[in-house]
Formats: structure tokens, C-alpha cells, sequence
């Protein structure tokens, strides 16, 4: 899975741009809180530098521990980087909080905290999933946290920062991960493609970074499919992925009501997402807006759309988006939502 084999082993590989400048300055400062917390959606890379981050504390031949070397990269050579990396370290605790989330569990996790590292300068405990914590359990590890033993450092990795209590978030040092943008996503395409010395066509990139919901995880998957496939060439990959967003706001700009909604079912009966579709037009429709406005923040097409219809169109489709979850036919909400938009927009609409 190119996802696992291309997982980042130092801080100058990872991807997301904004982490890597953070955690550098953290490490290069060498001042370590006794409590991180890593925050953002799901593949945005928290567990993989919340890994590296423990290898380059604990690392043998770097400027932690030894003098002659400025470097906080981890080795990725020595005893401590090659037990981390392999997940046999007796020091490195990580712990999925989806599934170990009771006071029980976090009592032996502060039990564990107790005990002095056997071969690393810190003990740390990675907590995955960290608001499936319960409040009784959160509660039990607070003292923990306000009085840490010297020797431990805990990173809490979570996708929603709103359910943890303030307690605990104010006792942390939070790094926000965000959304993997494009430029980063292509950072990490890059990396995969040399590492499987594939040749595949610049364009695609672009295209699966706007396909992979902000995820580099969902991004390698896409790319590992494309690969299997043979599909290394724009178009075929365009096809493959069903990325028809503009050819619908061309459809769209025709003012013809029954084209439309034929061009909607025949997506769905072969096989389209309905849920991407709605998720890739709106974020198209988002950077015309801008553009209109004078702001380019990405590549936008050209559209007959004014800001007004452009703006009324967002709104509808948010709703039908909303609604996907309760709807016994996916492709309905859509369905509903350009007719509605063609009922407020044009007077004239062919049926």
C-alpha cells in the first residue's frame, strides 16, 4: 500500500507544510511540552509525526543526545528510530482510543507513565482517536497531565478538538493539521511516483488531489488505484475517477432542464458518486466565485454563471447535499436541487 511504504520517516518529509514548520521549530528549540495535541481530519498525517516526532526525541545520533550533532532529524539508523519505525518499542505506547477508551484503560495507561524509560530519553503515549475518551476517564488522567513525570510526553491525535474537554486542550500544546492542500498532496504524489520510478502525466495530479477529500491518505490510495488500473494518462484517469464537475457546469449553463437531469441519471446508473459530484461542484463553483471577485485561489474555469446564480446554486446544492443521508435514491437531492435552481434562476427553462 503506497500509503504504508511512503509513510514519512523524518520531519523534512512530511508533507503537510504548515506541521513540518512547527514541529521543526519545536524540536530545533529544544523547550518540549509534556503534552501535545495533533488536530485534524482524518489522513492529514497526525499519527505518522506524532511517530517521527517521538524517533527524533529519542534518537541516538542527533543534537538530542548527541553534542557534535545539530541535526534533530531522527537517524532512522540507530536502536530507538529502528524500534519506533517498527513499532517494538518498549517506550513508544500507542494506544486507539476508539477501542480503549474506559477509565480501566487510561488507569493502566497512567500506570504505565510511572515507570522510567528503559532505553529512550522519554516515554511517550500516542493516543489515537483521543475524544472517544470518556469524561470519567479524562477526569482520571487530568492530574496526570497537570504533574507528568519528567521523563513522559503525551500526544493526543484527534478529529474532532470541540469533544474534549477545555481542561485537557489547555494543557496542551495543539498543532492543527488542517486539510491537506493541493500543493502538499502533489508534494507527496511526487514522492510515491519516484519511489515506484512510474511514469504518469503531471496533469493527473492535480486532479487526484481535488478527488481525495483533502486527505494524503486518500490521495496515495487513489493514486495506488490509478497504477493498478494502468490509467496514467489524464484523460484515462479523468474517466476512471468520474470527474465530470465542469461537463456538468457546461450541461448546466445550457438552460435546458431535461439534458441536465439525463446527463444526473446517466452519471448515476453508471456508477458516479453523487456525493463527490455534489462535493466537486461546489468547491469548483467556490473558486469561480472567488475569481469573480477578484480572488484566485485556485484554478477556476471560465462560466456564463453570474455571482448571483452562482451564489444561489452553492446554497441549493448545500442542501441537497445535507440531505444525501436521508434520501432512498442517492441521486435524488441533486435532481431536486437543479430543478429548484432552474425554477428560481430562469424564466424560461425547456422542459
Amino acid at each position: 500500500m503506497f500509503y504504508l511504504k511512503y509513510r514519512p520517516k523524518t520531519v523534512s518529509e512530511i508533507d503537510n507544510t504548515k506541521v513540518r514548520e512547527i514541529i521543526s521549530k519545536i524540536l530545533n528549540s529544544g523547550n518540549l511540552s509534556h503534552a501535545y495535541l495533533f488536530v485534524g481530519q482524518k489522513g492529514t498525517g497526525k499519527t505518522s509525526a506524532a511517530r517521527i516526532f517521538s524517533k527524533a526525541i529519542n534518537c541516538l545520533d542527533n543534537k538530542f543526545t548527541n553534542r557534535k550533532n545539530r541535526s534533530f532529524e531522527p537517524c532512522n539508523r540507530c536502536h530507538n528510530c529502528l524500534s519506533i519505525s517498527h513499532s517494538t518499542s518498549v517506550d513508544i505506547l500507542e494506544m486507539d482510543a476508539a477501542s480503549n477508551r474506559g477509565i480501566d484503560d487510561v488507569r493502566k495507561l497512567i500506570h504505565e507513565s510511572n515507570f522510567l524509560p528503559m532505553t529512550s530519553r522519554y516515554r511517550v503515549f500516542i493516543i489515537d482517536e483521543a475524544h472517544m475518551i470518556t469524561p470519567e476517564a479524562f477526569n482520571a488522567l487530568l492530574k496526570t497531565l497537570e504533574e507528568p513525570p519528567q521523563s513522559v510526553i503525551f500526544i493526543f491525535a484527534t478529529t474532532n478538538k470541540e469533544k474534549l474537554p477545555k481542561t485537557i486542550i489547555s494543557r496542551c500544546q495543539v498543532v492543527n493539521f488542517g486539510r491537506a492542500n493541493q500543493k502538499d498532496i502533489i508534494r507527496m504524489l511526487n514522492r510515491c511516483i519516484e519511489g515506484e520510478k512510474i511514469k504518469i502525466e503531471e496533469k493527473l495530479f492535480p486532479l487526484i488531489a481535488s478527488h481525495s477529500d483533502f486527505s494524503f491518505r486518500d490521495a496515495a490510495k487513489i493514486l495506488e488505484e490509478l497504477v493498478i488500473q494502468g490509467k496514467l494518462t489524464f484523460t484515462d484517469g479523468q474517466k476512471f475517477l468520474g470527474f465530470y464537475r465542469r461537463d456538468f457546469l457546461e450541461i448546466l449553463e445550457k438552460k435546458d432542464l431535461k439534458t441536465t437531469l439525463s446527463w444526473i441519471d446517466e452519471f448515476s446508473q453508471t456508477g458516479g458518486s453523487i456525493k463527490v459530484l455534489i462535493e466537486q461542484i461546489i468547491e469548483e463553483l467556490r473558486a469561480i466565485l472567488f475569481k469573480k471577485s477578484g480572488l484566485i485561489i485556485d484554478e477556476a474555469t471560465d462560466t456564463k454563471l453570474t455571482k448571483k446564480e452562482i451564489i444561489t446554486l452553492i446554497k441549493i446544492l448545500t442542501q441537497a447535499y445535507q440531505n444525501l443521508r436521508t434520501s432512498p435514491i442517492e441521486s435524488l437531492p441533486l435532481e431536486i436541487a437543479i430543478v429548484e435552481f432552474y425554477n428560481e434562476t430562469y424564466s424560461k427553462v425547456k422542459s
